[in-house]
Order: C-alpha cells, then structure tokens, then sequence
C-alpha cells in the first residue's frame, strides 16, 4: 500500500501545523496567566460578596435551558422521524428556523409583547376592566426562568437536528424486535429508540449549554446576572481588567468542566450498527394524536421564529426612514466586511488542518484539529479579555520600541483596530469549519489519495486537483456557516470594537438597551436572513442527495 504522509517539502511540515493550532490557544493562556499573576483587590471583593452568586445563576440558567430544549427538541425528532404527523415536510426544515433568530432579539421582542404596558396586558385590562396590576396576575418575563425560556426557544434546533439524525439512522431490526416482544409503540421510543439517541442528545445539550453560558445581551437585558456580565461590568464598571481575566478564568473552567463531564458520561458507551432501513413504516397516529403532536411541532416554529418573525417586520414596516437605511449600510458594510475576513481566514486554516488529519501518519494527527477547535466552547466575552491580554501588552511594547527609535509611534494597531475582533472571532468558529471539512474529507474515497501518488503526482498537486474540486460543497458550507455566526456574534465584537465602529449586532444591541429596536428592525431583519442561508442551503442539499 502506498503511503502519503507530510514531509517539510510537501504542503505543510508538522511543526508548522501545531505551531498554527497552538497559536490559536495562545490568547487564551495568556489570559490565564494574566488572571493568576494579577493581584487585584477588585476580584477579592467581588469573589466575597456578590460573584457567588452570579456562578449560581449561571449554573440555574444553563440546568433550566438544557432541560427545556430536551423538552421541545427531542419530543418534536420524534414526532417528525417516526409518525406521519400533518405537515410533516414542511415541518421537518422549519423547526431548524429557530437557530437563524439571536436569542436577544427574541428577548427584546417578547418582552415588549407582554409587559405591563404591552399589547397583551392593555388588551386583558381592557377586556375585564383591570386597573392595576393588584387586579390580576401575569408572568414576569424578565427573570432567570424567562431568560431559559427565550434562549431555549432559539437552541433547541440543536437538540431537534442531531437527535432526528440519530432516529434516523437507527437500527431498525432492533426497534422491529422490540414491537415483536410486545412492547408499545411509546415503549419502543422510551426504552429503545431514547437510549440508543443519547450520544446524540449529550452532544446537542453540550453544544446548547456552552451556547448558554456565553450569552451575553439576553441575560444583561433581563437584569439576570451570570458571570458573562460579570465580565462585561467589572472590566467597564470598575475598570478593572486583571479582575475581568479572573472572572473569565473561571467561566472557561466551568466550560471545561461541562466538556470533560459530557466527554467521561460518552466514553463507555456502546451502540448498535448503523443500518437504516429506510421500508420501516411511519406510526400512524390517530386524527386527535396527529392535531396534538403537529400543533406541538407548529407552536415550537411559530414561538421560536415566526412570530418573533412577523413583529420584526411590522416594526420595520412602521417605523423605517430613509435615514435609518443610510445608517443601516455604513454598519452593514463593517458587519459583511469582518464576516468575510473569518470566514476566509478559519476555512483555510480548517482545511490545512483537514489535510494533515487526512495524510499525515503520525499518530497524533487528530490533535491539531482538536486544539484548534478549543475556542467553540470559550464565551466571546472570554475571548475579548484574551485578546486583550495577548494584545494589549504588545501594542505597548510596539509603541515603547519605536518611542525609543525615535519612531513614529503606532497606537494600537492590534487590540485597538478590527485585527483583534476578527482573530477572536477564528479562535471560536474555526471549529465550526473544522467539523465540516472533516467531514468533507471522510467521504472521499481513501483509493483517491493514492492513485495520484502511484502516478508520481505530489501531494500538493494531487490535493490541488482531486480533492479540492471535491471538497468544494464542503469549503462552501464552512465558509457560509462561519460567515453567519461572525455576523451574529455580540458580545466580543462589543469589548473589542474600535471607536466610532459598529456592526449590525452592536448597532442594534445599543438600540435594544435605549428601548429602540423599533427604528433597527431592518438591521435585526438582515441578521436573521443571513441566518436563514446555511438553513436554507443545507435544506436544498438534502432535498437533492
């Protein structure tokens, strides 16, 4: 057999590939050493009085928001992948909507929808003549449990995705067997088909759970205090960095944590083989039963993207002017620019990274990959202290070197300019990247690796001309699905954004703090159709194959 390896004279040496996923974690550390060799009485202060506290919030808000998209997404990967519910199709891609809303807009708008002074409450009070709030009872959206209930509202897609895949492609002998031993339909789904989806569901309520804890506008807009804010105040708040590095010190060890518990309750567990039979027939389910589980499925569509959806564009409608459309391009142009540059940037270093994992032989070659995929678990707040930790320090000592050249000085060109938010925002998608071109890669025949070799075609050629042209769907989908989470993403573009620069998320954040989002409605629209073009595409894909 013809073995094809990585040598310095072929595409990248092996030093060069962990030099660059090492790289990638560099800010991160040096964010750790800062916090550990900082003295600072802030940190003391907040740790004895107030910052237990925020831990416990945190830990309540990610227990109730993994609970609640266990409840609406595996119920719902159910009803679609095994029952011939109404509307099944259209429903099977519309409860992926969901992922395309970001969570603080859905906040913001349902806040606005049923608070005291909100169109519901007037309409009650008007109704039954209430007063005062003393006359009737109605639910604070504005706590911790409201806080779970949006951000669960816009993540349980996760769980849905994966947890359907996994239905899916289930053994279906075993599930036949089950049936022939007496066991219920509902029997079968609860003792066989759950367990054997586990691996799937521990991933997606990991994925959601990290997802949680870096959330930033929800929480700080409902007044909820979690260490992501924590974060965000003492840095602005008390102006306190070496305490903020601290703070985010121990969110990225509650992260860790949270990946080594998933990881260790994955390791032992075994599974059956993957042999979909795609002839096993749909449960039928009564008229009353299908009424039941596809208005379950349509609340989950119409809650979590729908009406949100519609209120959107009524603001829009209502209150956009020409003037808001002119802002609106200067922002859009900033957002669609730094989207563009980490999109570019983490699929090419997703595919060196692919590549080495694809040829090398050593037998380490996972591990590049796999610590550069690190930051998808590591808050954007925690991101933005690391590159200020890493940056900061050098545009100083940049700034010292030429002072003493009697230089120019050059201000701070790293931490002070997009340069910082656009490596934060490659540190926590290159993941995302990752996974897809990796993926990519196992379904290319092995047999293509060592045709072009036995011809004497170099490894670079060979990747050049046959893998590449291969690979093109999947660079695309890494390119397109970092692109949209860069446009999305808030809270490190919010501490690390120079002066005087905006992009549509931070635009429309400072508009939800003023009780503005009325005159961003089109901005917020632009966010949520850039959301919708990986759903819509992938959908396509699927449709096709």
């Amino acid at each position: 057999m013809i073995k094809i390896s990585f040598r310095p004279t072929t595409l990248l040496s092996k030093v060069s590939v962990w030099l660059l996923a090492l790289a990638l974690m560099v800010p991160v550390l040096t964010m750790f050493y800062a916090s550990i060799s900082a003295s600072s009485g802030v940190f003391s202060h907040l740790w004895q009085t107030v910052l237990p506290d925020y831990i416990q919030n945190t830990l309540l808000l990610g227990a109730w928001v993994v609970f609640l998209v266990i409840v609406f997404g595996v119920p719902s990967a159910a009803i679609i992948s095994q029952t011939n519910v109404y509307g099944r199709r259209f429903l099977r891609w519309l409860l992926l909507l969901p992922l395309a809303m970001p969570a603080y807009l859905v906040a913001y708008l349902y806040t606005d929808l049923f608070d005291y002074a909100g169109p519901l409450q007037r309409f009650l009070r008007a109704q039954f003549d209430w007063q005062s709030p003393q006359d009737y009872w109605f639910f604070d959206i504005r706590t911790l449990a409201g806080a779970g209930v949006i951000i669960a509202l816009v993540l349980f897609p996760y769980v849905y995705m994966l947890t359907r895949t996994a239905f899916e492609q289930q053994d279906k002998h075993l599930l036949r067997a089950s049936r022939t031993l007496g066991f219920s339909a509902g029997q079968t789904l609860f003792k066989v088909s759950i367990p054997l989806a586990r691996p799937a569901i521990a991933v997606a309520a990991s994925l959601v759970l990290m997802e949680t804890l870096a959330d930033f506008a929800t929480v700080q807009y409902f007044a909820v205090n979690t260490l992501t804010t924590a974060i965000y105040d003492t840095w602005l708040g008390y102006g306190d960095i070496a305490a903020a590095n601290a703070i985010a010190s121990v969110l990225t060890l509650l992260v860790f944590i949270v990946l080594v518990l998933e990881q260790r309750s994955r390791a032992h567990q075994q599974h059956q083989t993957n042999r979909p039979n795609q002839a096993q027939p749909l449960l039928q389910l009564t008229m009353w039963q299908n009424l039941l589980a596809s208005g379950y499925c349509w609340l989950l569509v119409v809650a979590g993207f729908l009406l949100p959806m519609i209120l959107l564009l009524a603001m829009a409608f209502d209150y956009s002017t020409g003037e808001q459309v002119v802002e609106l391009l200067d922002t859009g142009v900033n957002s669609l620019t730094i989207a563009a540059y980490v999109a570019t940037i983490a699929t090419v270093l997703a595919l060196v990274f692919a590549s080495y994992r694809r040829f090398s032989q050593s037998k380490g070659k996972q591990l590049p990959l796999q610590i550069s995929g690190f930051g998808y678990a590591i808050p954007g707040t925690v991101l933005a202290m690391a590159m200020l930790a890493t940056f900061g320090p050098l545009d100083h000592w940049l700034n010292d070197l030429a002072a003493s050249m009697e230089w120019q000085q050059p201000g701070l060109i790293l931490s002070g300019t997009i340069f910082a938010i656009v490596i934060a925002l490659v540190v926590r998608f290159i993941a995302i990247a990752n996974g897809t071109l990796a993926s990519g890669y196992d379904q290319i025949a092995k047999s293509l690796d060592y045709a072009p070799a036995s011809l004497g075609v170099s490894l670079p050629k060979a990747v050049g001309r046959v893998h590449l042209p291969l690979l093109r769907p999947s660079i695309f989908v890494a390119w397109l699905l970092v692109f949209v989470e860069a446009m999305k993403e808030l809270p490190a573009v919010l501490l690390l954004r120079p002066f005087n620069f905006d992009t549509l998320s931070t635009h429309i954040y400072q508009l939800i703090s003023d009780e503005r989002l009325e005159q961003g409605a089109l901005g917020a629209i632009l966010i949520v159709a850039f959301g919708l073009l990986p759903i819509i595409w992938l959908n396509k894909e699927k449709a096709q194959s």
